[in-house]
């Protein structure tokens, strides 16, 4: 094991995945597994967690922020503590299929610049192509912080009809950043969006009185939905990381439940 996966966030990342599935066991007997997709680009293949859910009514295709990844799977789990990695188990109780976006093997970390390639729109379309042979679900991309650029990009520039739409949290909004929400092109986005956003997210890439730039972007989205909520509790660490109001700390129900809800149901 690497000296970085002994520091102390890595262990709250561990214990907080831990602790979701201790909380709801019967919920989670089956464990989730990293698996392997080839890209559409050969010889490269894409890390990609996977848990599936009986009967379930959609899939939720997550990228999580940062450089990407989702860290080691103990117990079934993910260990990052990126806010959709460390809350799987609660999508898993809402009925999802949960499907984690990690790195691809010819890259070491995902950059904006990264994000915004061919390669690697290649690589969501081939994760998106293999999940279908697993279910027959609806596929939900969602995205948190640097994961809203992938998410965006492939909302604009992928037309799997197998995609009923997108969930953006915690949004990339300063005009500075490549690939920033609001400088895509998000006028040829035809699919249901939320922007779920927190009012005291302090990050300065994601500044909450820019978020609503966006669904004024979304002009021919046919739903769009902005979700600006409080809550949460005992942030700490820097402001742009998971353990802050950014990574939406001490509220992880509250923003699966509200997320997952307007999946089952969109509306304005």
């Amino acid at each position: 094991m690497s000296r970085a996966a002994l520091t102390p966030r890595f262990w709250i990342g561990l214990l907080a995945a831990l602790l979701l599935a201790a909380i709801f066991p019967a919920r989670f007997a089956s464990a989730g597994e990293r698996v392997q997709v080839n890209s559409l680009r050969p010889g490269v293949r894409i890390n990609v967690f996977w848990h599936p859910a009986g009967q379930a009514h959609a899939t939720v295709l997550m990228f999580p922020g940062g450089d990407g990844g989702f860290g080691k799977v103990q117990k079934g789990w993910p260990t990052s503590e990126n806010f959709l990695v460390r809350s799987a188990p609660l999508w898993a109780q809402e009925g999802l299929n949960v499907a984690l976006f990690g790195r691809p093997s010819d890259r070491e970390q995902l950059s904006p610049e990264a994000r915004l390639s061919d390669a690697h729109l290649q690589d969501i379309q081939a994760t998106i192509n293999w999940i279908k042979t697993q279910s027959s679900a609806p596929i939900w991309l969602v995205g948190t912080s640097m994961g809203t650029i992938s998410t965006t990009a492939a909302l604009v520039k992928l037309d799997d009809p197998k995609i009923a739409g997108g969930v953006l949290t915690s949004s990339i909004v300063s005009f500075k950043t490549t690939g920033a929400v609001p400088k895509q092109a998000l006028d040829s986005i035809k699919r249901p969006v939320l922007v779920y956003h927190h009012q005291n997210d302090a990050c300065q890439l994601c500044q909450p009185h820019e978020v609503p730039g966006i669904l004024a972007g979304l002009k021919n989205a046919p739903i769009k939905k902005l979700m600006m909520v409080s809550g949460g509790s005992n942030p700490s660490g820097p402001v742009c990381q998971a353990l802050h109001w950014h990574g939406f700390i001490g509220m992880e129900p509250q923003a699966v439940t509200d997320i997952s809800g307007w999946i089952r149901k969109p509306v304005n």
